[in-house]
């Protein structure tokens, strides 16, 4: 059977962790590249990233953890799944707690593969009075999330 490429949407797959501690929300900023140019994000996100190709999304959280924090989560339950569309190629994003949040606390991004290239800053930040993106990790209850062990689904096509 021949298949036309053609016909399937471009889909990214991206995988990240909700860590939480005291009340806070594991963030980072990127760094981002114009020319020769380093610019410091002024929004917060989740660390993680693109799942690779036929890696299993737990395998892809795990790896993309260590790349950029130089730890390895505990994952727990899959908490969040986010579908939306961007410069017109269709985006899924799984979100699962990692319940190791103590071995987050003091992140050394020189020990990491990663993190010092795309990393800006690593830090446990208020959801609800910073800019994090996406935007629904400011106003969901975290931590009733991860307690109901129920994954939630959000779509913004």
């Amino acid at each position: 059977m021949i298949v036309d490429e053609s016909y399937y949407p471009k889909r990214r797959v991206t995988v990240r962790a909700i860590v939480l501690h005291q009340g806070k929300l594991l963030c980072v900023r990127q760094k981002h590249y114009d020319g020769n140019i380093i610019t410091e994000s002024d929004v917060w996100c989740l660390p993680g990233g693109g799942l690779e190709l036929d890696e299993p999304i737990t395998d892809g959280v795990r790896r993309e953890m260590v790349e950029e924090t130089g730890v390895e989560p505990v994952l727990g339950n899959l908490l969040y799944v986010q579908q939306f569309k961007y410069d017109g190629i269709e985006s899924l994003e799984f979100f699962f707690e990692a319940t190791n949040a103590e071995d987050y606390l003091k992140v050394d991004l020189s020990k990491t593969t990663h993190g010092e290239v795309e990393i800006a800053e690593v830090a446990f930040v208020d959801p609800k009075t910073t800019k994090i993106l996406p935007e629904f990790l400011m106003t969901e209850d975290l931590p009733a999330a991860a307690a109901s062990g129920q994954t939630k689904f959000f779509s913004f096509l």
